[in-house]
């Protein structure tokens, strides 16, 4: 049995955020209920049409659930909506800015009639303050936050390429959905739990802010090299492939000269003797490693590398993690269904030994409607809850 069968989730959800939380809960057994716009759905499903005439967000996001189309401003849909509220555990909502207060979904409302519902609020600025009535999405909390201003080169700055602030709040929506679940078995009692993208966003902040604000210097924007260490970064090989590494300390410095790069000497330089130097020096070690490189092939560099005990990696496209060697051998890739056809969906991280995810199909727009309505507005005796 999973972790969380028979643990019932509501989401009136749209976009990121909450579906990356929900389909957690999913992935460890609990019944996902979505809730849906009727005729449109969760918008995340016409960001792209990439996997088989599906969004890409949208496969990746809601795996394994259900979906029932409800408009919850019509009494006949509300009521739906009600009663399968009286039913579930959890109900999770990243709605605009105060529409469930509008509608009564609140944590307040709710949970004056049922104490033991976790009821879980995603939102862009959290409640009060002057931005919280403000719509958010990722790249604006990335750049509220001073991400995008940490990120990039000298010249430009730049978002980070996957939506980072949405997935750092839906795994802390996550966690504290676990945290609650967990109190209600020991302590008989729900929780109302709020996460908000700029406090989820800023927790992850927080050491270039150090460094910054308490350092009292400006943010060095290094591309994919790093601010503070180095050596660091991307070093061309001799056939023209890529080779990132990273040095932590100095030992492995000590490693790298001696044993990869055949240069003794530079050991006691001291430009390089400690990482502070090593920083302020970086434009002159960069040409030293890659004059090393620039006689070897890519494979060479990295089995010198592994070989030394010097973390590195080859430069590798997103489309290749879909056939990654690691992830291969490791039997990490399940197959799952959607209406159009079969994608590959990774295993959850946190693997339970003996527990596998079900990695249920991506549902229709709607497809559930029919057996949902018709579980919850049974009696109760007639289905047995």
């Amino acid at each position: 049995m999973l972790p969380l069968s028979g643990v019932t989730v509501v989401a009136l959800e749209q976009a990121v955020a909450a579906p990356f939380a929900t389909r957690q809960l999913a992935d460890l057994g609990a019944r996902v209920i979505k809730v849906e716009r009727p005729g449109a759905g969760d918008f995340a499903r016409d960001y792209d049409r990439t996997v088989h005439g599906e969004s890409s967000y949208f496969v990746w996001l809601n795996r394994g659930k259900e979906s029932i189309e409800l408009d919850i401003k019509s009494a006949a849909d509300r009521a739906v909506l009600d009663a399968i509220i009286d039913r579930v555990d959890v109900l999770v909502q990243n709605l605009t800015p105060g529409a469930v207060e509008r509608l009564g979904l609140d944590a307040v409302t709710l949970r004056e009639r049922r104490p033991e519902l976790i009821h879980c609020s995603i939102s862009g600025y959290g409640t009060g303050g002057p931005d919280g009535g403000r719509k958010a999405y990722d790249l604006l909390v990335q750049c509220e936050a001073g991400l995008v201003m940490a990120t990039g080169t000298s010249e430009e700055p730049s978002k980070v390429g996957i939506s980072i602030a949405d997935i750092a709040t839906g795994m802390y929506a996550y966690s504290g959905i676990l945290t609650a679940l967990l109190q209600r078995a020991t302590q008989g009692v729900g929780a109302t739990i709020e996460v908000a993208m700029i406090d989820a966003l800023g927790e992850w902040m927080l050491q270039p802010a150090y460094y910054s604000g308490y350092g009292g210097q400006a943010t060095r924007r290094t591309g994919a090299r790093h601010a503070s260490i180095a050596p660091y970064g991307p070093y061309a090989a001799g056939d023209g492939a890529l080779v990132f590494l990273s040095v932590q300390n100095d030992r492995e410095w000590e490693r790298l000269c001696r044993e990869v790069l055949d240069r003794s000497n530079l050991v006691e330089d001291p430009r390089f003797a400690r990482n502070p130097e090593r920083v302020a020096n970086d434009a002159a070690i960069r040409p030293l490693i890659e004059a090393a490189f620039s006689r070897l092939g890519v494979d060479e560099v990295v089995a010198r590398l592994d070989a030394a005990g010097i973390a590195c990696a080859r430069m590798r496209t997103p489309a290749d993690l879909l056939s990654h060697p690691q992830l291969l051998a490791r039997e990490r890739w399940r197959t799952v269904t959607t209406s159009g056809g079969s994608f590959q969906a990774l295993l959850p991280p946190a693997s339970i030994v003996g527990q596998e995810a079900p990695m249920g199909a991506v549902p229709r727009l709607g497809e559930h409607n029919d057996l949902l309505r018709a579980e919850f507005l049974a009696p109760r005796d007639v289905v047995g809850r």
